[in-house]
C-alpha cells in the first residue's frame, strides 16, 4: 500500500470514528457545570491526562483559556508532589483517559477528593464500564473504534476523538458565555490571530 492509499484509509477511519461519538445530554450538563463553576463561582477548569491523553488535556486547557474560560493543566504525577495545591474549592476537574483505568489518573481523583470532596469530575474516556467512568459526575465517551496505528496500540484515533470532544465543549461554553471577537482580541496580542481578531 502506498502513502496515498494509506492516507485515504486513515482519513476514512478517523472520520467514521468521529461521526460515531455518542451525542448525549451529558454534553449540556458538562457545559453548564463549567459555566457554573468557572464563570459564576469564579473557580477554574483543571484538566489532566497521562501520556498522549495528557497532551490532549493540555490542548483543551489552553484552548479554554484563550476563549475566556480560565483553565490549567495539571500533570497527574506532579500532583502527587505538591502541584495538587493549584486546586481550589470551586474548581471543576476534567480528566482524560482512553482506557479509564490509568493508575495516575485514578490516584489523582482520590487525591483531589481528599482535598476538596465537592469538586465535580468530568471524564473523557473510551472505557464505558471503567473505574474512571464510574467515579465521574459526567462521563463523555469516545466511539469504540480501533486505533489506525498498524499495531493497534499507539493513541491515534482515540486522541482525535478526544480532541473533537474538547472542541465541542469549548465552542458551546463560548456560546453560553457570549464570548465575542473583542473578548478574543484582549487575550491574543501577538501573532496572526491577534491581528485578525483586532481588524
Amino acid at each position: 500500500m502506498n502513502v496515498k492509499q494509506s492516507m485515504r484509509e486513515i482519513l476514512q477511519a478517523e472520520s467514521r470514528a468521529i461521526a460515531e461519538i455518542p451525542v448525549t445530554d451529558q454534553y449540556e450538563r458538562a457545559v453548564d457545570l463549567i459555566v457554573e463553576h468557572v464563570h459564576r463561582r469564579h473557580g477554574k477548569l483543571i484538566t489532566s491526562g497521562m501520556g498522549k491523553a495528557g497532551q490532549i488535556a493540555m490542548n483543551i486547557a489552553t484552548t479554554f483559556s484563550s476563549t475566556g474560560t480560565p483553565a490549567v493543566n495539571l500533570h497527574p504525577s506532579e500532583a502527587q508532589h505538591g502541584d495538587l495545591g493549584v486546586m481550589q474549592p470551586d474548581d471543576v476537574l476534567m480528566l482524560i483517559s482512553n482506557s479509564g483505568k490509568t493508575d495516575e489518573i485514578i490516584q489523582l481523583v482520590n487525591l483531589a477528593r481528599g482535598l476538596y470532596p465537592q469538586v465535580p469530575l468530568i471524564v473523557i474516556t473510551g472505557g464505558v464500564d471503567s473505574p474512571l467512568a464510574h467515579m465521574a459526575d459526567i462521563a463523555l465517551f469516545t466511539a469504540p473504534a480501533p486505533e489506525v496505528c498498524p499495531l493497534g496500540l499507539t493513541p491515534t484515533t482515540s486522541t482525535t476523538m478526544m480532541t473533537v470532544i474538547g472542541d465541542v465543549l469549548v465552542v458551546n461554553v463560548m456560546n453560553k458565555i457570549g464570548f465575542s471577537r473583542a473578548d478574543y482580541a484582549k487575550r491574543h496580542h501577538g501573532g496572526y490571530l491577534g491581528q485578525v481578531s483586532r481588524s
